[in-house]
């Protein structure tokens, strides 16, 4: 994403504090019956170590477990330092009973690491060792896959939440980066559990799909929500200084590219609010926020909330998402694309094209700039569009190239689910009409896209992000015990 933080104050204070348990396995009555096994691999553990250290730190590695006495070290270690996820490498074989202890300590999920030291064993020099202890004691450095099923078993029956990664521990990259995705997904779930998430005015009246029970955001994600008054944000807008204002217009003409029809006292109205966003998230250490207010025979509340746009594209610039229409699902959803550095763009179907077998998507009010394919528009808001008829827009369009959609449902039984699908933003003509809007390709068909995605029942709004990360996102989805429902 391109950075567009030169001079704004206000960072997002949900910055992953994620800590990463690793330990690995063995059975102390080898060490004396074969020279060097334990060394060897405690060696490889290491690797391990440097590798999960490259994608995130800090690592805590507990060493390699191989008795009772260290399992329950090790647990009571990952629970002091606040694991939020456990990588279990299995380097030997390893009684299961040295293992349990760990992972129940923690109540944290684990992945296994069913990591081959190498592609295959050499037979041929394996068979050529006259000794049978050394036979034996190469053979167990290549022992990873032995006790997995013995692990998942008791996993199983305990009630651990596990998932394995198969794969070499050297040059392999399709397992390396499963791991990587693991490492960023932990990474999120942390994000989301310490995010704090304003709601600032009222729901869309009539707008059914956006209802939701905010006690399930907490019982799946964590993190705080914060009911605000939009008055707060109009008091605040008084307290900005001409100097303020000043410094925020040159900020804005900076990153947007301003129409010419863009009067003086529109821009120095959202250059206003833009700076009383930031106060007002700064107040209360905001990392998302969903608002919407009518503001009607209140002055100052409908001047706040017609100048709102620019400065909620600018904090969702920054990794403060905003979405408009009280939407907080996908308030959670945007803050989710933006925590794996996809950003997470406000978003709904517009219309389709059947002669390209396009979906056209956008939304007015903010977009997620920081993904724009070129410099945002700012345009006056001249009708209206089911909100107050003035102020300044942002028109974009999400950069071309590989997108990932996402929704956070609620489903009939009141639960949580993840639905995301993967396309492209493609080039061709957008309605230019002072909102966001792009043009995207999937692989099943426009067709089968809206009415497979529509058979799930997501709310109208979704958050599209740049790359594909549908594999991350569903295993965010098990990481935070949601079903994930992938479209495409």
């Amino acid at each position: 994403m391109q950075a567009i933080d030169k001079s704004a104050k206000t960072k997002p204070v949900s910055t992953s504090t994620c800590t990463i348990g690793l330990f690995g396995i063995g059975l102390d009555t080898y060490w004396p019956q074969f020279e060097g096994l334990k060394e060897r691999l405690e060696g490889y553990l290491h690797i391990v170590e440097e590798k999960l250290s490259s994608f995130h730190s800090p690592v805590i590695n507990a060493g390699l477990v191989d008795s009772i006495d260290k399992a329950f070290e090790a647990g009571r270690l990952f629970k002091q330092q606040d694991v939020d996820i456990i990588f279990l490498y299995v380097s030997t074989y390893a009684l299961s009973s040295t293992v349990l202890p760990v992972v129940q300590r923690a109540k944290v999920p684990v992945i296994i690491l069913n990591l081959a030291p190498e592609s295959s064993i050499d037979y041929a020099s394996f068979n050529a060792l006259t000794d049978r202890t050394k036979m034996t004691g190469e053979w167990l450095a290549f022992c990873t896959a032995c006790p997995v099923p013995e692990i998942a078993n008791v996993f199983n029956r305990t009630g651990i939440q596990f998932h394995q990664v198969t794969g070499m521990l050297h040059n392999d990259p399709e397992c390396w980066n499963e791991i990587k995705e693991w490492v960023e997904a932990a990474r999120v779930a942390n994000t989301m559990f310490y995010n704090r998430l304003g709601c600032m005015g009222h729901y869309y009246s009539g707008m059914l799909d956006i209802y939701t029970d905010l006690t399930q955001l907490y019982k799946y994600f964590g993190g705080h929500i914060e009911l605000i008054e939009v008055e707060e944000l109009a008091s605040l807008r008084k307290q900005v200084t001409n100097e303020e204002i000043k410094a925020r217009r040159a900020f804005i003409n900076n990153v947007f590219d301003v129409q010419k029809d863009c009067s003086e006292d529109e821009l120095d109205k959202a250059a206003i609010t833009s700076m009383a966003l930031d106060k007002l998230t700064e107040k209360y250490k905001l990392g998302s926020m969903a608002y919407y207010y009518k503001g009607t025979g209140n002055i100052d509340n409908e001047e706040a909330i017609s100048s709102i746009i620019v400065g909620n594209s600018l904090l969702t610039a920054r990794g403060i998402p905003v979405a408009g229409e009280y939407e907080i699902k996908n308030a959670q959803a945007m803050k989710i694309m933006d925590s794996f550095g996809a950003g997470g763009s406000f978003t709904e179907y517009y219309a389709m094209d059947f002669t390209d077998d396009t979906v056209l998507m956008g939304h007015d009010g903010p977009g997620h700039i920081a993904i724009a394919e070129g410099k945002t528009k700012i345009r006056p808001l001249n009708v209206y569009h089911g909100k107050v008829g003035k102020g300044l827009s942002v028109e974009m369009r999400v950069k071309n190239g590989p997108v990932t959609l996402l929704s956070v449902v609620e489903s009939k039984d009141s639960g949580l689910f993840l639905q995301v699908a993967e396309g492209a933003s493609v080039p061709g003509p957008i309605l230019e009409i002072g909102n966001t809007n792009s043009r995207y390709k999937f692989s099943i068909g426009a067709r089968k896209f809206v009415n497979d995605w529509n058979s799930h029942g997501p709310a109208h709004h979704c958050a599209i992000g740049v790359g594909h990360i549908a594999s991350k996102i569903e295993k965010l989805g098990q990481l935070l015990n949601m079903p994930a429902i992938r479209v495409c």
